[in-house]
């Protein structure tokens, strides 16, 4: 939970620098995406084991769609390239995290 809070802060301010026009469509999609997968996380961990499993699924879900939103983001030059490699390690890192979880439930 505390490092896909982490990666909205550092998509947050990552946010401020998109272009308009991909501000309020594919930012805002990201964001969403984000904050989608810590409520589905933050559901899971108060959820009794025998049902987690599909939760955290869903989580799994929405942080492999972020992987596609951020590089879709830095190949629209929405982002840079060293905050692409920032996003994409955090991501890379979340989804382990959630592989890891859904291996133990």
């Amino acid at each position: 939970m505390h490092k896909v809070f982490e990666f909205y802060k550092l998509f947050h301010e990552c946010l401020k620098y998109f272009p308009k026009q991909e501000k309020y469509t594919l930012g805002q999609k990201i964001e969403t995406t984000i904050l989608e997968s810590l409520e589905l996380i933050v559901s899971a961990t108060f959820l009794p084991k025998n049902q987690k499993f599909t939760i955290i699924r869903k989580a799994s879900d929405k942080t492999d769609l972020l992987k596609y939103l951020i590089r879709l983001a830095y190949e629209t030059k929405s982002i840079n390239a060293k905050k692409y490699i920032i996003l994409e390690g955090k991501i890379i890192e979340i989804g382990k995290i959630i592989g890891g979880w859904m291996k133990s439930s």
